[in-house]
């Protein structure tokens, strides 16, 4: 499973910023607008590493560190406006592992989650593996023995989608949301389609199979 981020800003344009670029690099993302929608986060959902704003509405960063390290063990960067030195140790002394100051560069940003990560011990590969089969998300290649197989994009990023979680049950809004994206509008049985073509491309394979939840969906079912 890939290593999921929490991005807490009160800015749309920054946690959209943000997002398209942990996106890129493979990453799941999650986000909130401040503090109180942050926590209901981390209350149901698992988290791997959290960015988050110092200066946000209801509840800010400070508050939210202080909060979250009290109950859960959870890597934070502090992304803030103020580069400050006392906001720099007031955010160490509650827990924060790393502080980037706005405006930030997105490539460092990255490096430093990828530090974090790594520090943490959290698996950041884009590779996948069920039995013999390894789905290579860096190269979009699936590889079986000594043989690689180039799926076309939308095919390998829907059957990577349902083999980084096994078992899970997609709907096909929420495979459509995912690999087409929220604004898609195009054919409404599209994921059907390309679900076949998988079928069709590497049904073959063993260890696995793409399945049809009746009335929910598509899962991959390990054998």
């Amino acid at each position: 499973m890939k290593p999921r981020i929490l991005v807490v800003d009160d800015e749309m344009d920054i946690r959209e910023l943000i997002g398209f670029y942990l996106r890129k690099e493979g990453f799941d993302v999650l986000e909130a607008g401040n503090g109180e929608e942050a926590l209901d986060v981390l209350d149901n959902e698992y988290v791997d590493l959290a960015i988050v704003d110092v200066m946000m509405p209801v509840m800010d960063g400070f508050e939210l560190v202080e909060s979250v390290k009290d109950y859960k063990d959870v890597p934070i960067i502090m992304l803030t406006a103020k580069g400050e030195s006392k906001d720099k140790l007031r955010g160490f002394s509650v827990g924060v592992d790393d502080y980037v100051v706005k405006p930030f560069d997105p490539s460092e940003l990255l490096a430093r989650v990828k530090a974090i990560l790594k520090r943490y011990s959290i698996n950041t590969s884009n590779t996948i593996t069920i039995g013999e089969v390894v789905f290579d998300g860096d190269k979009y290649e699936i590889r079986y023995l000594e043989q690689a197989i180039h799926l076309p994009l939308k095919q390998f990023e829907l059957v990577f989608e349902l083999a980084k979680n096994p078992e899970q049950i997609f709907s096909r809004e929420q495979l459509i949301e995912k690999i087409w994206g929220m604004d898609y509008d195009g054919f409404d049985r599209t994921v059907d389609v390309h679900v076949k073509r998988v079928r069709e491309n590497i049904g073959h394979l063993p260890g696995f199979r793409v399945v049809t939840v009746r009335g929910l969906g598509y899962k991959i079912e390990v054998l």
